[in-house]
């Protein structure tokens, strides 16, 4: 999708995410109380979490450190000193009457996150991070409008979850731009081991910030601020930003309002209907009236402890990608899809591609056969039935033209089923080598007993090669297609200079 920007160069569109994930720990943010999904409602509660008079939290060290890894791998700035803030609201999901967040003294800050897109439909660049803090997630209200009853009830499981906030800068040019910055922000998370940054679970959730800067004749107009809420997948803020981007020039093009002159305000998006719809006006923060928790303690850092987290770091996407570009000769693209599926489909791959001594032959092998059988079984690469190193054997067949790649995958698919080694596998399916001059031979017969198929080819018809193919695998079903097929033509051009 190309963003709205291409479509209308009149306004350009200015976004910046906010990102809520939560964090991969046993237990919530300042108690002991578990964080797993789908415990029946209310029962995962505990005096601290549902804001009881009297009780205490105590930090969860873990989280501290999960937060400290993706602030590093996002390139932030790490505070010596930070420290814990009130943030005042009332809400039926919110038992205390506050949420225990960071305000003015973050757990880091000033970091980026580099995008690029394989396909290229956006330009690779840098989108710049405010902030990366801790916080502790509210509770969850449900409510039975559609049910036509219109009751509320509260689940309060949820209450003191950790959650890791990541604020974007407003470097984001195009909703395809925030789709990317998102599928490698997720990414990077679970490489990490903080989030499993599953949306159907609540585990990313995300807000946009998003106006346009529009040329006027009196300079830059910029639109009110609208943040828009209420978007279960990546696809749907993507969806979402495009129709905003579309509503607020239209808007501004009926009343003229530009920022300073609305309030910012809340949009609710509506899968169904494709619109943002009206919630509030947005609050600013001192709203909010944050102030120090003093039941909660500063947190210092020493440089030891940061030195730490980040040799703990490994190698993140973005380095993998460039090695596996550098390394073994793949596209961008192919790139994209091993590094997408996780790091052991990486070493797999690694593995792959030293044994065959082609980097693109394992990739295609990958993508076409190892990713679908792990898709069709629901497994993963660890189940997988043939190592890398059985696999290669086969591919070093391929490459060197022992075997064709029909018949290879055919030697695949009884190794799977039956874990057969490469060599008992191919003795079972009869697969041989082809001489080369058997194919020369059969080429010669098959052309010189098929006048049309010859005429056809002889006037560039080079479709009539494939008749020719099948002929041949009837009769030797170990015929390397692609390799015949060059032979015929070949014989074809040796006929037309004899003439």
């Amino acid at each position: 999708m190309s963003s709205l920007a291409e479509k209308t160069p009149s306004y350009e569109i200015v976004i910046g995410l906010e990102v809520h994930v939560q964090l991969l720990t046993e237990s919530k943010m300042f108690c002991g109380c578990s964080t797993k999904f789908g415990a029946p409602p209310n029962t995962l509660t505990c005096p601290v979490c549902i804001g009881m008079p009297g009780t205490l939290p105590v930090m969860n060290r873990k989280a501290f450190e999960l937060a400290l890894k993706a602030a590093l791998a996002l390139n932030c700035q790490i505070a010596r000193f930070t420290k814990w803030d009130r943030k005042n609201y009332y809400y039926p999901d919110l038992p205390k009457g506050y949420q225990i967040s960071q305000y003015d003294l973050p757990l880091s800050r000033d970091g980026y996150l580099p995008i690029r897109d394989p396909k290229g439909l956006i330009e690779p660049k840098n989108i710049g991070i405010i902030r990366v803090h801790l916080e502790e997630d509210a509770g969850k209200s449900m409510h039975d409008e559609k049910a036509g009853t219109g009751d509320s009830r509260i689940d309060l499981n949820r209450a003191g979850t950790p959650l890791l906030e990541i604020v974007s800068k407003p470097d984001i040019r195009s909703p395809a731009e925030a789709k990317a910055y998102l599928t490698e922000l997720k990414l990077l998370l679970n490489y990490l081991g903080v989030s499993d940054c599953n949306m159907q679970e609540g585990s990313l959730r995300v807000d946009a910030n998003i106006n346009l800067h529009i040329p006027s004749p009196d300079g830059t107009v910029a639109t009110p601020i609208v943040e828009v809420k209420n978007m279960n997948s990546f696809r749907a803020v993507e969806r979402a930003l495009a129709y905003e981007a579309e509503r607020q020039y239209r808007e501004w093009r009926e009343t003229g309002k530009r920022k300073g002159e609305a309030p910012k305000s809340t949009r609710g998006w509506d899968e169904d209907l494709g619109v943002t719809l009206p919630q509030r006006s947005k609050e600013e923060s001192s709203d909010y009236r944050y102030f120090p928790d003093p039941d909660l303690v500063p947190v210092t850092v020493s440089e030891e402890e940061i030195e730490r987290i980040r040799r703990s770091l490994g190698e993140l996407p973005a380095a993998i990608r460039a090695r596996l570009e550098r390394s073994y000769g793949i596209t961008p693209y192919d790139s994209d899809v091993i590094v997408n599926q996780g790091r052991a489909v990486v070493d797999y791959y690694s593995k792959l591609a030293d044994g065959c001594g082609d980097g693109k032959l394992a990739s295609n092998w990958i993508q076409q056969d190892v990713l679908r059988t792990l898709n069709e079984r629901q497994i993963g690469i660890d189940r997988f039935p043939v190592a890398a190193s059985a696999l290669a054997q086969l591919l070093t067949k391929v490459r060197t033209g022992e075997i064709a790649t029909s018949r290879a995958r055919e030697a695949l698919a009884l190794m799977i089923d039956s874990g057969k080694p490469v060599d008992e596998a191919i003795a079972a399916l009869g697969i041989q080598r082809v001489d080369e001059a058997e194919l020369v031979a059969l080429g010669r017969e098959l052309l010189q007993s098929n006048a049309k198929v010859l005429a056809d080819l002889k006037d560039g018809n080079l479709k009539a090669a494939g008749w020719l193919i099948g002929q041949a695998k009837r009769r030797n079903p170990n015929i390397d297609p692609n390799r015949f097929r060059e032979i015929c033509l070949k014989l074809v051009e040796e006929m037309k200079a004899e003439a």
